[in-house]
């Protein structure tokens, strides 16, 4: 193989993977990575841990160092070097080297560019003030912990609700500060449906967090007399005003491409560079990776941003394989996502249903709440499901999941069969690994695929959560089948409640003339009562997660 000269813009996860994997596949290539910050491999996702102290040595966080990298790799890393333009008629970059304001230019025969993507700093009054960051990099986190303490810190208000959002409020609440996240949308975790997001807006408010939705931001204002705020009084566009010792400015991510618009490269409608399946760009010998690039949603086919460090990782190293001989195609992006929230996790994988519903693909949904191991065995708990498949195959399309354990392996499970094409027939046949405190002879996936299959085969009709606050009294019956004290402790208005085990004996008491939703807490019992009703001749739907997925969805 010919030796070749590639040149890499931005390290992290994206660059540094396709770099290393290069040396791997040539020793006889010239690899050089420009990166324009002070390091060039570091955990950007363990940034918020180390704020709130659960990650203490800062060190933790330097993945690799330019010398390691020329160490073990023989690179050519340099650290706090901006590259200023792209010439692709001359294959050459001209770059600029901080410490020095030296500029000068290097030519390459093959560019990767990784510049990630930079937070969103939208042009709300007051943004620059003093005492509000970002969190981006390892100097970003210096300077919040330097605030903090030089000024004694107590009371944050984080600026939106998304992964850095959410987890920077979970680290500083452990830290002991007074935190309160505003979100400009109905919900956080925009990745997730509202109904499933319902349950984090509850962990949220239960750990003391204060949560204003649907209320973006108007102004980060001087605090008035009184208010006694270090940073700023955040003003809500409801006009509450909320004062803050510090800001955190959680508000979302856009990639950074500026050096691929100058250079004149395709930039997609969604704001990121456009890349084919080998990850090229329109330029023949430049490629993009990372968080800065277009990529195709691989349920959907649409194009779409996702920002995410494994899909970099993955990019990094399939580009390294192209441009070195070894053809390979990216298939394409199912997001999948996790986020801890002080006692829940909460992830998907997939489509949500607000996706589904945007490109008009057609869909069918599920919810459960079965337990994380055998109800048995100590220490289980419900593990909310929301599972989304396309009604005529069955194949899988999308899966959220809320719980406190094992939300992970099941979100991996579904990842990996939603890469594979799986349905849910697939869904409920697979054999997983079961033992009384890891699981259930029947896991979540495998009962998960089969209320998908009970709906596909006719035997119950779903009704979802939402439908309900549309109930006509005249043509829909709501019957609540649990047990006395269950009902007591909680039930939806206009519920008509008939236990279980006394609906065959009270069956007379229920309508033909009308359309029955049955709902129990879960929606097992009621499956039950829908398969004896539906035999005797009503015209039945199973409320599809039940009461317990009413309850949280309406709560927030």
């Amino acid at each position: 193989m010919s030796s070749k000269r590639i040149l890499i813009v931005g390290g992290v996860a994206g660059g540094a993977s396709a770099a290393a994997r290069a040396r791997r596949l040539s020793e006889d290539a010239e690899i050089i990575l420009f990166e324009r910050g002070p390091y060039v491999s570091f955990a950007n996702c363990g940034l918020p841990y180390h704020a709130g102290g659960e990650i203490r040595e800062r060190e933790a966080l330097l993945l690799q160092t330019p010398a390691g990298l020329e160490a073990r790799f023989n690179l050519d890393v340099r650290v706090e070097t901006e590259v200023l333009a792209i010439d692709r008629a001359a294959r050459k970059l001209r770059v600029r080297e901080w410490s020095t304001g030296r500029e000068y230019e290097e030519v390459y025969d093959e560019l990767i560019l990784s510049p990630g993507a930079s937070p969103i700093r939208p042009p709300i009054p007051g943004i620059e003030r003093e005492g509000h960051f970002a969190v981006r990099n390892l100097p970003d986190i210096d300077r919040i912990l330097a605030w903090i303490q030089e000024n004694q810190a107590r009371r944050a208000v984080v600026a939106g609700g998304g992964y850095i959002g959410l987890e920077m409020a979970e680290q500083l609440k452990h830290r002991g500060l007074e935190v309160t996240v505003v979100e400009a949308l109905p919900q956080v975790m925009a990745m997730l449906d509202p109904d499933m997001a319902a349950w984090l807006h509850l962990e949220l408010r239960a750990h003391g967090v204060g949560l204003f939705l649907n209320d973006p931001v108007s102004a980060f204002e001087a605090p008035a007399e009184g208010e006694g705020a270090l940073a700023s009084t955040v003003v809500l566009q409801s006009g509450r005003r909320l004062p803050a010792d510090i800001v955190i400015l959680g508000l979302g991510v856009k990639p950074e491409v500026h050096l691929a618009r100058e250079a004149g490269l395709e930039i997609g409608a969604r704001g990121g560079i456009r890349v084919d399946d080998s990850l090229r760009t329109s330029d023949p010998h430049i490629w993009a990776v990372g968080d800065a690039i277009e990529v195709k949603d691989f349920v959907t086919g649409a194009w779409t941003l996702i920002p995410l460090a494994g899909p970099a990782n993955r990019q990094g190293r399939i580009v390294a394989d192209n441009l070195l001989g070894q053809p390979a195609k990216y298939a394409g992006t199912l997001g999948t996502g996790i986020v801890r929230l002080f006692d829940l996790a909460a992830g998907a994988t997939g489509a949500n249903e607000k996706t589904l519903k945007r490109e008009g693909l057609a869909h069918e949904i599920v919810h459960l709440h079965p337990p994380s191991h055998a109800s048995y065995y100590p220490g289980a708990h419900p593990v909310a499901l929301k599972v989304i498949f396309a009604p005529d195959t069955g194949r899988l399309l999308g899966v959220q999941a809320v719980g406190r354990d094992g939300i992970d392996k099941r979100l991996d499970v579904f990842a990996t069969a939603l890469k594979a094409g799986m349905t849910v027939d697939d869904l409920a046949e697979l054999e997983l690994a079961y033992a009384p405190p890891f699981g259930s002879a029947k896991d979540p996936v495998n009962l998960a695929g089969m209320a998908a299959q009970n709906i596909r085969r006719g035997h119950v009709r779903p009704v979802q959560w939402s439908e309900i606050a549309a109930l006509d009294p005249e043509r829909q019956f709501l019957l609540d089948v649990r047990n006395d004290e269950e009902f007591r402790h909680g039930h939806i208005p206009g519920a008509t409640h008939i236990p279980l085990p006394q609906l065959r004996a009270r069956v007379g008491e229920l309508p033909r003339d009308r359309e029955i939703f049955v709902h129990c807490q879960s929606g097992q019992r009621s499956y039950f009562a829908c398969r004896f009703l539906s035999q005797r001749g009503f015209n039945v739907r199973n409320l599809t997660g039940s009461y317990r997925t009413w309850k949280t969805a309406t709560a927030s």
